[in-house]
């Protein structure tokens, strides 16, 4: 994501040279368009798992694939470490429904399917084949599938992502015109002796 924007009208502009301001406002809007982009790439796995779950036959490897990386993002939004996002945002949201309750829910999901220690797509069941006077004749492997996750839950968690990012936006906007007013207060010498953000 690349945004250049006058911040007193919201028009596009083509910059002559870009520099890095390293600012606390700076580290702010940083964040918050950190978080903004993961929730647009929940956003596309979202979309991308609707048409695959509309298949015949859903490729399951796609599907893991794709909730999986979604799950991953969508819970990254919430990190500590950024502050960016906190469960008291998801009463701002106005969605119907419990919220937070499927927040908590698409946590444990995310641990569930990038555990270390567990399949999350089959459990295995381990037996011995009986032939017909008792005795053993055999190992068999059992696996059962979990199932696939399904459009619902999809389409639910890309409308929390989606008002989310409407959230989100709102508050890079007001970021962006304290970045812009940091900015304004350097004087062109100084401005010019930072360093230049390459664009290409």
């Amino acid at each position: 994501m690349r945004r250049v924007s006058n911040a007193a009208n919201g028009a596009v502009s083509t910059p002559s040279a870009v520099r890095r301001l390293d600012g606390p406002e700076a580290a702010e809007l940083a964040a918050l368009s950190g978080v903004f982009e993961d929730l647009q790439y929940v956003l596309r796995c979202c979309e991308h798992l609707v048409a695959v779950l509309a298949r015949p036959e859903p490729d399951p490897a796609m599907v893991e694939a794709l909730w999986t990386g979604a799950l991953v993002g969508y819970v990254r939004c919430f990190s500590g470490r950024t502050g960016v996002l906190g469960d008291a945002d998801l009463g701002e949201l106005e969605l119907e429904g419990d919220v937070t309750e499927f927040h908590g829910m698409v946590k444990k999901l995310r641990d569930h399917y990038t555990s270390r220690h567990v399949n999350p797509r089959e459990s295995f069941t381990i037996g011995a084949a009986q032939a017909n006077d008792g005795r053993p004749t055999g190992v068999a492997v059992v696996s059962s599938p979990r199932p696939l996750v399904d459009d619902t839950t999809v389409r639910l968690l890309g409308r929390v992502a989606y008002a989310l990012s409407g959230l989100l936006d709102a508050r890079m906007q007001e970021a962006q015109a304290r970045v812009q007013q940091a900015a304004e207060k350097l004087t062109p010498a100084q401005l010019s002796r930072l360093p230049v953000v390459q664009l290409g």
